[in-house]
């Protein structure tokens, strides 16, 4: 009896080894094919952050030279730190951006031979907002700009000092406003 049933065992489980067969492969590309989605996905979340920070960092070079450009003309500052006053490192700077990065805030450590301090700046950005702008360098406009110095003294610890260095910027000449014609709306005669 043994004998009359071993070859339709065998039967039975090539069959099935067969189906079992055609599954685990159907499995194993469904699988791959979930892996390569989920490293695309991974590959293009990490570039969007690589290319935010380059952006980000290339907005901090060009707010703080403005600012670096004004605070080392600034002759209240030349005289609390002295000269030649110096920017300090990147990774000591704050920096907050808006939404669309048309407003900045930044914060960055300056230093000279007889001091230190914190050059704090505001700035807003002209210009238009297309796709290709991004590629494009930004002008800001620095609204606000301030110098925290800490000098110290003979006889006190630490003298600090707050200068408004913006204020030494001529603001721009004022134009005549035109009088705008008057539209009519449809409903009033």
């Amino acid at each position: 009896m043994f004998r009359r049933n071993l070859p339709s065992l065998f039967r039975i489980s090539s069959s099935n080894q067969f189906s079992s067969a055609s599954k685990s492969v159907n499995e194993e590309k469904s699988r791959s094919l979930g892996r390569k989605a989920v490293s695309t996905a991974l590959l293009c979340l990490t570039g969007g952050v690589a290319l935010s920070a380059i952006d980000d960092l290339a907005i901090y070079q060009g707010c703080s030279s403005k600012a670096m450009d004004k605070a080392s003309k600034n002759q209240e500052v030349i005289n609390a730190i002295g000269e030649p006053v110096v920017k300090g490192p990147w990774y000591s700077a704050s920096l907050a951006v808006t939404h669309k990065r048309k407003s900045v805030s930044c914060t960055f450590p300056v230093s000279g031979p007889q001091g230190d301090g914190v050059l704090r700046l505001k700035a807003v950005r002209d210009g238009d907002d297309s796709w290709s702008s991004f590629f494009r360098p930004r002008n800001f406009d620095i609204l606000i700009l301030d110098a925290v110095l800490y000098v110290p003294g003979n006889e006190e610890a630490q003298r600090t000092l707050k200068i408004n260095i913006s204020d030494d910027v001529p603001s721009p000449a004022c134009q005549a406003c035109t009088k705008c014609p008057e539209t009519k709306s449809p409903g009033k005669e």
